[in-house]
C-alpha cells in the first residue's frame, strides 16, 4: 500500500489554485478546493449532488465509511467556488461529473489530482487522501489542536491523527536532522 502525503507548502497550494484558475477548469479547481477546505474523504465528496451545496451555509452528510452524521459550515472561499461551479446546473445532478456527464468516480478523481500535481511539480506522493491530509496538516499547523482535528476526522486517538497527517514522521525527521553527538 502506497502512503500518500499532504501538500505541506502553502505556496504550492496557491500555485495549483492559480494554474487551475488560468486554465478555467472550474470542476477540477472545485474538487481541489473542496478537499483541502473540508477534510472530507473523496468518497463523501464525490457522492454530493448540486442540491447538497446550492445556497447552503452548512454541509450535512452521512459519512460513507463510518456511517456517522457530520454537519459543518462551508467557508467563504469554498462557497464562492461552489457558486461559480453550479450556476445553471440541475439540482439533482452530481456535483462532480466527467466529460461524459457521469458522476466522477474515485479512480477518475485520482487521475485528475495526479495530473494537477504533476503539472505543478508537486514532489509529495499524491493520492485522493492527499486532499484530506492537506486539510488536516494545515488545520493542525494553524490551530495546534490535535483533539479538535481528531474529532473532525473521527479518529480514535491523537496519535492516529498526527500519523495520518504526516506530522509524526515530520517531527521524527527534524529530530534526526537536528541531533548530533
Amino acid at each position: 500500500m502506497k502512503i500518500v502525503e499532504p501538500i505541506r507548502n502553502k505556496k504550492t497550494i496557491e500555485k495549483i489554485e492559480q494554474n487551475l484558475l488560468l486554465k478555467e477548469n472550474k470542476r477540477d479547481l472545485l474538487l481541489f478546493i473542496f478537499g483541502i477546505n473540508t477534510g472530507l474523504r473523496i468518497s463523501d465528496i464525490l457522492a454530493l449532488d448540486v442540491k447538497d451545496v446550492r445556497n447552503k451555509d452548512y454541509l450535512s452528510i452521512c459519512e460513507q465509511k463510518t456511517g456517522k452524521y457530520k454537519k459543518f459550515p462551508l467557508n467563504k472561499k469554498l462557497k464562492r467556488y461552489i457558486k461559480q461551479n453550479i450556476a445553471g446546473r440541475n439540482a439533482n445532478e452530481p456535483l462532480f461529473i466527467t466529460i461524459y456527464n457521469n458522476r466522477m468516480e474515485r479512480t477518475y478523481a485520482y487521475k485528475v489530482l495526479k495530473n494537477i500535481c504533476k503539472e505543478n511539480k508537486v514532489k509529495e506522493s499524491i493520492g485522493t487522501h492527499s486532499l484530506r491530509k492537506t486539510f488536516g496538516y494545515h488545520h493542525y499547523k494553524q490551530y495546534k489542536d490535535v483533539a479538535l482535528l481528531q474529532k473532525i476526522f473521527n479518529h480514535n486517538s491523537p496519535s492516529i491523527t498526527l500519523r495520518y497527517i504526516g506530522l509524526e514522521q515530520e517531527e521524527i525527521n527534524k529530530s534526526y536532522l537536528n541531533f548530533e553527538l
